[in-house]
């Protein structure tokens, strides 16, 4: 019977090669299961039995839809977090002055609406540190959430929201409105996937069109369902955070 070729039978040199070659297989192998596992994420949702979810407005460019969504939220008696860009801020004084007066919380969603992921550290802290001074300087809050333009982010730019005193926010429900997907399928989305600890993605910027015909339905639904709706920083208190 022929030999099978093995280990042992191989010259000195090619032993060694190999063994090179296998220990530099397991230590990429290492490196990228610790990279992994360790990689920083933002809060996606809460663990908790209870039902609890926190309902989230992104809002970044517009002035028409922001205000009836405002006044859905009042007729409702909702509190939400809204996630504003520094120079929307600027440009809608009026409207994040009458979100303050409402109570909602109020959260910063970066300075340009561009991914950070492409810009240094340096250049993360300069693009939150000029919405949170914009947000400060209308709405005279200083927000500790941040949910990154696109929900873009890598390990640095955790790592920068996290050295300029913010909490990353996500989501684990999205409506999907952002895409004008019909009324019908921005309600059912948020029904059907909606959970104890979740922390739901709806917009009011105006490109948004569909969002204030689907608001009153989503809210009617989550509270048929039995669903508490808060903010996100009640809900962070209200059970174990899950990235």
């Amino acid at each position: 019977m022929p030999r099978i070729f093995g280990f042992y039978e191989m010259q000195p040199r090619a032993k060694v090669t190999l063994i090179g070659i296998l220990a530099l297989v397991i230590l990429a192998s290492s490196v990228m299961y610790v990279q992994a596992y360790h990689r920083l994420k933002p809060v996606y949702q809460v663990k908790t039995d209870r039902k609890v979810v926190a309902l989230t407005f992104d809002i970044s460019w517009g002035n028409q839809t922001p205000m009836p969504v405002i006044e859905i939220l009042k007729e409702n008696k909702i509190k939400a977090t809204i996630f504003l860009s520094g120079p929307w801020v600027k440009q809608n004084p009026d409207v994040v002055k009458r979100i303050k007066e409402d109570g909602h919380e109020i959260g910063s969603h970066g300075y340009r609406h561009i991914n950070l992921s492409n810009l240094s550290k340096t250049e993360i802290k300069d693009e939150i540190n000029k919405a949170h001074q914009n947000i400060k300087e209308v709405a005279g809050v200083e927000p500790s959430l941040i949910r990154t333009p696109n929900g873009d982010y890598s390990d640095q730019v955790i790592e920068a929201i996290h050295e300029s005193n913010y909490e990353a926010i996500q989501w684990s429900v999205d409506s999907l409105d952002w895409m004008n997907p019909g009324v019908d399928t921005i309600v059912e989305r948020v029904s059907k996937r909606v959970h104890p600890g979740a922390i739901i993605l709806m917009h009011a910027s105006d490109s948004c069109k569909q969002t204030t015909d689907a608001l009153p339905r989503v809210i009617d639904n989550l509270h048929k369902q039995g669903y508490e709706i808060v903010t996100v920083s009640e809900l962070l208190k209200m059970g174990e955070k899950e990235n």
